[in-house]
């Protein structure tokens, strides 16, 4: 079942492909996900008063568009330099963080129930979530492997984990 007043956020963490970025904003939008931050390395489309020179911000903000299709227009994001003031705000207004990493205290994400506001953070596409930034979190989850690989790629994986938490309901029967 839906739970379309269930608040999503999605924190982008040291992921370094733009095309990744633009799936990710895209899939957000599709999810309803109320705001995407981006923090770390993470490119990130322009912004007013942006601080970056113009020939980074032209370059990120056109490999972003061509996978956004436009929900880089359509959907509130924001960038901080550091992932701790991104949580600490999160945490601020009543989010639950949750770690999208496999690790040994990592939950199956299937047996996971969202309450009324998660923050879900992906990581970088090789290496995922540091130490640092799993302490940061409030728990992490997983999504199982049946094949031979050992991961999904960091849109597709979100992608599932935002479906996951869009449309389970809060109390399973």
């Amino acid at each position: 079942m839906s739970v379309p007043n269930r608040r999503l956020a999605l924190i982008v963490h040291n992921v370094r492909s733009a095309h990744n970025v633009g799936s990710l904003l895209r899939t957000a939008d599709g999810m309803g996900v109320e705001q995407v931050i981006f923090t770390g390395y993470t490119p990130y489309p322009e912004a007013p008063a942006d601080e970056r020179p113009p020939h980074v911000r032209r370059k990120a903000s056109a490999a972003i568009a061509k996978t956004a299709l436009g929900a880089e227009k359509s959907l509130a994001w924001k960038h901080y330099g550091d992932l701790q003031e991104c949580v600490d705000e999160l945490a601020g207004q009543g989010f639950m963080i949750i770690a999208l990493e496999q690790t040994a205290a990592a939950g199956d994400l299937a047996d996971f129930h969202p309450g009324d506001a998660v923050a879900l953070v992906v990581g970088n596409e090789v290496d995922g979530l540091d130490g640092p930034a799993l302490k940061l979190t409030d728990m992490q989850l997983q999504i199982p492997m049946m094949g031979a690989k050992e991961s999904f790629n960091v849109s597709v994986a979100a992608a599932i984990a935002l479906y996951h938490l869009r449309h389970l309901d809060k109390n399973p029967s």
